[in-house]
């Protein structure tokens, strides 16, 4: 049964809601958070991990969360218990046009098989038995990472990082009921870890996406776009690179449109002039109506030497993250703007990782950045606070708020829940993190009306937890 935690207000100034009290998500699985705006509900999806509140009965619970927008309660659904306490394994969830909710699940490589459960009418608090696909007999046992579920002219696709650890997919044409093996997407030598990482935004006729080569830490990544429809796989001007995709052999990314080269140097005239920046990442992307789209891409700047790590006495590299936010305009070209600093690695062991940036789905000229620098003044901070960022010139320039201040703890990894535009629905996790598997945090969430700019007076009212 479900968990409920009652929320109710305790003073005026606004603060998130605490929705789940053992929280943490990875940010290659979407969507992971949806509102249901005729229903009055959010759900998130997160994992808990065994070093964080009730970890040792919770720890690896594959679990969504059931906000009631209107009392601001918040139900814990566990869809499988101690699966594996690990951020990648967090759910990618999908309303159906039956009032039936997906969810997608996998193990971060230590299994061949994605998991399902489909949630009774109209009810994400209760759901149907798990069911799995099987990738091994495309695998060969090399196991299955992450889910990503998308629309494409009525078929559901579930894109998932398998085959040679290469982007592949699934596809289902009953909302999600049975699965098949679809094909591999790209394809190309290994290097060091796994091959590309891949954000996916969809309409109905068209699935667009941001790639890399291999892993941040073991190559020089550039960051390239494409997008799916029914004639194929193309460049961003609409030129066919696979005009089958997902059947036969795949083409490399490489062959897409490169979005940010390794090695390019930022223009003279702006923000960080003369910086060259690699390593790159996706961090999000978002598509509009309108048929815009924005991309946010992390890099490594100038990929400074090694510097001595006084714990170990060893060499490590010191590393400089930035944030770069791209726009793309209908029948335009793609546009690359300097967003923030994203200070240094946010693990040892992974100094790739930063805070995040999610991009509001419903205004792609607003997003809402976690990082321990302050993008106002570029001061080091105590912590990763939330800011909300905004431009009125496509990314060239930026105006930012703070969210969160003073904070006791990082405040990591924020989402924009799409299915409302007349609200914000911000989701973030905070507290400590020491690993993907090994963490002490709690998601929020921060509903904001829609406005140019985020106020504390334009927020509304918090619901605290009763304890």
């Amino acid at each position: 049964m479900p968990r409920r935690h009652e929320r109710h207000s305790t003073r005026d100034r606004p603060t998130p809601i605490v929705v789940n009290d053992n929280a943490a998500w990875c940010w290659f699985q979407d969507e992971r958070a949806l509102v249901d705006p005729v229903a009055g509900v959010l759900l998130v999806g997160s994992i808990a991990s065994t070093t964080g509140i009730d970890g040792e009965r919770r720890g690896g619970n594959v679990e969504v969360t059931v906000v009631d927008l209107t009392t601001g309660t918040a139900d814990v659904v566990v869809l499988h218990e101690r699966l594996e306490s690990d951020d990648h394994d967090v759910p990618a969830l999908w309303h159906r046009p039956d009032g039936r909710w997906l969810a997608m699940y996998t193990r971060h490589k230590t299994d061949d098989l994605t998991r399902w459960r489909i949630s009774e009418p109209d009810d994400p608090r209760h759901w149907g038995p798990e069911q799995t696909f099987d990738w091994s007999p495309h695998t060969g046992g090399s196991g299955v990472t992450y889910a990503n579920v998308h629309e494409l002219d009525g078929r559901l696709y579930c894109f998932a990082r398998a085959v040679n650890d290469d982007q592949c997919a699934l596809v289902s044409d009953d909302h999600g009921d049975t699965w098949r093996y679809a094909g591999k997407l790209f394809t190309r030598p290994k290097v060091g870890y796994v091959n590309g990482y891949t954000r996916y935004t969809s309409a109905p006729t068209r699935i667009d996406l941001i790639t890399t080569d291999h892993h941040p830490r073991d190559y020089d990544n550039s960051v390239y776009h494409g997008f799916l429809d029914a004639d194929g796989l193309h460049r961003t001007d609409g030129s066919v690179v696979d005009p089958h995709p997902l059947s036969g052999d795949a083409p490399s990314q490489v062959d897409l449109t490169t979005l940010v080269a390794a090695g390019s140097t930022l223009p003279e005239g702006g923000r960080w002039p003369g910086v060259r920046v690699g390593h790159g990442w996706t961090v999000d992307l978002r598509r509009a109506a309108d048929g815009t789209l924005a991309a946010v891409v992390s890099a490594r700047a100038d990929d400074d030497p090694a510097h001595p790590d006084e714990a170990t006495e060893r060499f490590r590299p010191v590393l400089d993250h930035r944030f770069l936010y791209a726009h793309l305009p209908p029948g335009g070209d793609w546009s690359v703007h300097p967003l923030a600093l994203a200070g240094a690695g946010l693990l040892p062991h992974e100094q790739d990782y930063t805070g995040l940036v999610a991009i509001d789905p419903d205004d792609l000229d607003s997003v809402y950045l976690s990082s321990a620098i302050d993008p106002r003044d570029d001061t080091t901070l105590p912590h990763h606070e939330i800011f909300h960022g905004r431009t009125t010139d496509a990314g060239a320039s930026w105006s930012w708020t703070s969210v969160t201040e003073h904070s006791a703890h990082d405040n990591l990894r924020p989402i924009v829940a799409p299915g409302d535009p007349s609200t914000v629905s911000l989701l973030w996790f905070r507290g400590s993190m020491a690993s993907s598997q090994d963490y002490r945090c709690e998601a929020v969430l921060l509903r904001l009306p829609r406005a140019p700019h985020l106020s504390r007076e334009a927020v509304t009212p918090a619901r605290t937890p009763r304890r």
